[in-house]
């Protein structure tokens, strides 16, 4: 692949088209290794770039047990070229997308399956920040037993923004992309939502759900289409002071709840 062709990745066009997402930086790309250590065949052909200074540093990280890997080694002026950041590290990888972000719906797009089945599901209607997203996933990574599924119209979860902030937590969480919030009375019976008029979340009832729903940081999730599902409110109390929660910090504290 061209390093031009590999500079647009950055772009979700590109990144559907060609098939590939980036990985930036040294923390990154370590757990990367770490995941393709223990289960090399689902991650595909990877791609690291890499700056002079990184050669000895990949040589060193790489095993015998990391086949699926192909070193290359860029220019600074190269490298600057391919990174979004201003003072990139020097070293990018470049690994395919899982099967489901190329349109199929309903396929787990996780690329480490060194985890248990999940055993409650987080939807996130039209998530817009990526910040909140990566923030999401490491919370799920954390506690485990979450699979993520993400309504149409959300942000990209391979946009290098969501990657980054994740901390590479996108490498342990199931995820479905593309999941159409008018289809999830297909496949759960009853939901919970967060509503200031709900019951508290440390109810005994509030573990009793497989499928918890978020909305849009500015706009919640869609009244009409919670009145179609079998969905039960529940609210965080707070001291009163401010009116709102951030979203991340939500699905945080519900996290908790669920797993405590």
């Amino acid at each position: 692949m061209k390093l031009s062709d590999v500079k647009k990745l950055h772009q979700k066009k590109f990144r559907t088209q060609f098939g590939f997402y980036l990985v930036e930086g040294e923390h990154l790309v370590l757990e990367l290794i770490n995941v393709a250590q223990h289960n090399s065949s689902t991650l595909g052909d990877i791609t690291l770039y890499v700056t002079a200074e990184y050669e000895t540093w990949v040589k060193e990280k790489l095993d015998s047990s990391v086949s699926n890997m192909k070193v290359e080694t860029v220019s600074s002026q190269q490298m600057q070229q391919l990174s979004d950041t201003k003072s990139p590290q020097g070293i990018i990888a470049r690994v395919p997308l899982p099967e489901a972000s190329l349109g199929s719906q309903r396929s787990q797009t996780n690329i480490s399956t060194n985890k248990s089945s999940a055993e409650k599901y987080i939807y996130l209607y039209e998530v817009q920040d990526p910040g909140n997203l990566g923030t999401i996933l490491r919370t799920l990574a954390w506690f485990g037993d979450f699979t993520l599924l993400l309504s149409p119209n959300s942000v990209d979860p391979y946009n290098s923004k969501v990657v980054r902030s994740s901390m590479g937590a996108i490498f342990h969480v199931n995820m479905e992309l593309n999941v159409a919030l008018e289809s999830l009375g297909e496949r759960f019976e009853r939901f919970a939502f967060l509503d200031m008029n709900g019951d508290n979340i440390t109810s005994n009832t509030f573990g009793d759900y497989q499928c918890y729903l978020f909305g849009n940081e500015a706009r919640g999730v869609p009244v009409e289409a919670l009145s179609q599902l079998n969905a039960k409110a529940y609210t965080i109390t707070g001291s009163g002071k401010i009116d709102s929660l951030n979203l991340a910090s939500a699905v945080n504290i519900c996290a908790y709840e669920l797993t405590r």
